[in-house]
């Protein structure tokens, strides 16, 4: 007999129950469905994002290279740090062209690759002490040396046009500690979990539900990664579970240590000025102007901890709640055993010093700006943050430190006059702004700019602004006057030309122009020469009137200035606008031998397979016959030692150096060294009259650069200024301006273009012919003993020697007296033949007026239509 088998009835056997587990089978295999769907798409943009390179390969944008020289500060560390971002290899990874390094007990070993910039010539021993470069052995042939070049160190990668900056570190260069700190903060159990912890989820799952919004966290460390990879910030529980899809499946693809470097390169820290900083490496140089590698526990600490709020911890705005928060995770990281209860309290009592604001030292945002203007010129934005190209640029890191020091030392003094000014007005100025450009004035390399006082509150870059120069602009006045010594030698300008500086009224094309001088004192006769050095508006005028306007257009515009320039009497005061770059650029005639050298921002580039995409070079470009040039030097030189440019040795620059003052709106100085050539502009973004001159604005901040630029090895090794062949000195009697006689009780030596020279003695103290006649034979067969008017001073006067000034020129300044520079030069005279001399006696010429007595000039008033000196 058959046996029935009886299936117990129950609920899943009836109908209705059947039905509903058909329900729920069906929800499954549709759940299945919809996640396999998330999961393939998800795959696909996880593909999409991460193939090939993970990041933007942003083009890289390195400094000059730099000289390194015993006794430099410097630690293995940071040399290592340089090396590493240049792309040099250590002994233990892949060689690499570039270089390989190898840290020492007491120093490091660099061996420059073919790839090299500096060449394998600069192959070294550096050995350390102390913090300092103690000694440097060549390891070509084992001898010392007292300096080695590095190749440049790497400044930023060019920014998208999100402005977002980075700098990728691998997981290898992260301090321990940071690593540390980063997981106590944010995903203490790590290592441990698959991408997303179920206790946690569903806890913050039980908060979201009670307060009806996903308002809880619960993210892990690889959920962070996926949202800031792929997803947007919005709090949503779509996002969540998007986000957990997402970092299940990044488990799956890399291990442990790449989702750290990943996320520690993708992170957001913050925003300085309009700067996205991502990543842990840009956030090391953004807040403590460190390589990652060099970071300390408390500020590995406090990097962690700004993780969960950039803005609420920035230790700028909120120094006490950036320092709780750093102890905050000093504590969690005892909770997790990284630290013991002592280090976390020795950690916790170390105060919290970010970098300085200021990031013109290490950045130079401004130089970046304008590098990247001018390769987007050439280049697409796509190629340049996509290409991985490498930028050298011309940047020298020593004197744009300097730079930044200079201004954050000076400015204040110029903010205290300004403040002094406007004590009485009712609605305060903005805060002054600021433009420094230095360059090498033989190549036209730009070794540093500044383009503003504060990049993290404006970007707009005033080295490339437009503003009148104001008597800036003066040298080219007085160029073009000397330029006619080389057409009619006879009729020429020369430094001891006189002029009446009197109140005058121009007459132009139908229009009248009347310049005025400062508290509108004039001074009756005077020479060209105390035209220039005392900036003498009128009188300046009356120069460019006898050179002619047009050519004193032509001379400022073949130097670089402003094409637009019009031939006016407004021009001789600097009345067109031109940049302070282009000022920069144009004074290279000057510190060149009449030679212009246009600025450069970018020496080569290259691509990702070091091809050389460009190379640039400044082309010289004769502009001044060089004894036309010399001749403005030595007046610029002048200017310096007791002209308007006085302050620049009351305030202890004695280095040989020539400059010029500058006043419009604005306040100016431009001067140069031998090797080194600097602007400083200073004024308001609005226009409005800064009201000080520029001996009191701009001339403190180019003196306290200047005197840090020649401190560095690089910048130190100054020349005299020396005359080109064609130019001779003359004794002068000053009150006459004629040929000094043994007669005359004061003598002044004055340099000349051969040919333009006086030929008359001076008529108030002359000789009788028999005595002419005596010293000249004496001269000739060596016997005669020179007077005290034919005593030279060498131009080229060796270090510590002090020529005496001229004694009868008029004390004209902008700034009470200064002291005597110890090494004021006096022009060389050029030997004259015996028959020469004996010819001389005897010729004629006409007669020089003789100039009024002045007295000194106090600081002058520009006229509001032109300049104000």
């Amino acid at each position: 007999m058959p046996v029935r088998l009886r299936i117990a009835r129950t609920f899943w056997t009836r109908p209705f129950g059947r039905a509903l587990l058909l329900v729920l089978l069906g929800l499954f295999l549709l759940s299945a469905a919809a996640f396999g769907y998330v999961w393939v798409h998800f795959s696909r943009i996880i593909d999409a994002r991460l193939s090939g390179e993970i990041f933007e390969n942003a083009s890289q944008i390195y400094a000059a290279p730099e000289l390194l020289s015993l006794g430099d500060d410097a630690s293995r560390e940071e040399l290592a740090a340089q090396l590493r971002r240049f792309g040099y290899s250590s002994p233990d990874e892949e060689p690499s062209a570039y270089g390989r390094f190898r840290l020492l007990g007491n120093g490091i070993e660099i061996q420059p690759g073919p790839a090299s910039l500096v060449g394998s010539s600069q192959a070294a021993r550096v050995d350390l002490a102390k913090g300092r470069v103690n000694r440097i052995l060549s390891l070509r042939d084992h001898a010392p040396r007292p300096s080695c070049r590095l190749d440049p160190a790497h400044i930023t990668n060019l920014f998208d046009s999100r402005r977002t900056k980075r700098r990728l570190v691998r997981y290898e260069d992260i301090p321990p500690h940071l690593i540390q700190a980063v997981l106590a903060a944010e995903d203490r159990r790590f290592y441990r979990h698959p991408g997303i912890s179920v206790v946690d989820g569903l806890r913050a799952l039980w908060v979201d539900i009670r307060k009806g919004a996903p308002v809880q966290g619960a993210s892990t460390l690889t959920m962070q990664l996926a949202r800031s990879f792929f997803l947007t910030p919005s709090r949503t529980w779509k996002r969540k579970a998007a986000e957990a899809v997402i970092a299940l499946q990044l488990e799956r693809r890399f291990n442990k240590e790449k989702i750290f470097e990943l996320y520690a390169n993708e992170i957001y820290l913050g925003q300085r000025g309009s700067f996205s900083i991502h990543g842990f490496g840009e956030a090391a140089r953004a807040y403590f102007d460190k390589d990652i590698s060099e970071l300390s526990l408390p500020e590995s600490a406090f990097l962690a901890g700004m993780i969960r709020g950039p803005s609420r911890y920035n230790p700028y705005r909120h120094p006490e709640r950036a320092l709780e928060r750093r102890n905050y995770i000093l504590e969690a990281m005892v909770e997790t055993g990284a630290l013991t209860p002592e280090q976390a309290e020795e950690a916790e009592n170390q105060p919290l010093v970010p970098a300085p604001a200021n990031v013109e030292a290490s950045a130079a945002p401004y130089f970046v700006d304008l590098v990247r203007d001018t390769l987007l010129e050439r280049y697409s934005e796509e190629e340049l943050v996509s290409q991985s190209y490498r930028i050298y640029t011309t940047l020298d890191l020593g004197l744009q430190q300097a730079a930044a020091e200079a201004i954050r030392e000076a400015l204040p003094e110029v903010d205290a006059k300004l403040q002094e000014r406007t004590r009485h007005s009712r609605t305060p100025p903005p805060p002054v702004q600021i433009t420094l450009i230095a360059l090498d004035p033989r190549t036209g390399h730009v070794k540093a700019l500044v383009g503003g006082r504060d990049y993290t509150r404006s970007q707009l870059n005033r080295a490339v602004a437009h503003r009148q120069p104001g008597s800036a602009f003066k040298p080219f006045v007085f160029a073009a006057a000397f330029t006619s010594a080389l057409e009619n030698p006879e009729q020429a300008i020369t430094p001891v030309t006189t002029v009446v500086d009197e109140p005058t009224v121009f007459e132009f094309e139908g229009q009248q122009y009347e310049p005025s001088n400062f508290g509108e004192k004039f001074f009756g006769i005077v020479t060209v020469r105390d035209a220039l050095i005392h900036s003498l508006n009128v009188a300046t005028v009356k120069v460019a009137e006898m050179a002619g306007y047009d050519r004193v257009a032509q001379v400022a515009v073949a130097a670089g200035l402003n094409p637009r320039l019009r031939p006016t009497p407004a021009i001789s005061l600097g009345a067109y606008d031109s940049t302070p770059l282009e000022v920069a650029g144009a004074y290279t005639v000057f510190a060149n031998n009449g030679y212009r050298v246009t600025p450069v921002t970018i020496a080569q580039v290259l691509d990702s397979d070091g091809k050389v995409l460009e190379r640039n070079f400044s082309q010289p470009r004769l502009v001044l016959d060089p004894r036309v040039a010399y001749l403005v030097v030595d007046l610029l030189m002048d200017a310096i030692n007791r002209g308007t440019g006085a302050g620049v040795r009351s305030r202890g620059f004695t280095a040989p150096a020539a400059g010029k003052t500058g006043t419009s709106r604005d306040g100016w100085f431009a001067g140069f060294t031998s090797n080194l050539l600097c602007v400083v502009w200073v004024g308001y973004d609005d226009y409005r009259d800064l009201g000080l001159p520029g001996s009191a604005a701009a001339l403190p901040i180019w003196t306290a650069f200047m005197k840090r630029a020649v401190a560095l090895p690089a910048y130190s090794d100054l020349q005299s200024f020396t005359p080109p062949e064609g130019m001779v000195s003359v004794p002068l009697d000053p009150e006459t301006l004629q040929i000094a006689t043994p007669e005359c009780p004061e003598v002044r030596t004055e340099l000349f273009i051969v040919g333009t020279e006086p030929r008359e003695f001076c008529p108030k103290h002359r000789p009788s012919v028999a005595q002419r006649v005596t010293r000249a034979l004496s001269r000739a067969i060596g016997v005669f003993k020179p007077g005290r008017e034919e005593k030279e001073q060498p131009k080229t006067a060796p270090p510590g020697t002090a020529p005496a000034p001229p004694p009868q020129i008029p004390e004209l300044r902008e700034e009470p007296p200064a002291a005597p520079d110890p090494q004021v030069e006096s022009p060389e005279k050029k030997p004259r033949s015996f028959l020469g001399r004996v010819a001389g006696l005897f010729r004629g010429g006409n007669h020089k007026k003789k100039p009024k007595d002045s007295a000194p000039l106090p600081e002058k008033k520009t006229d509001p239509r032109t300049s104000k000196e």
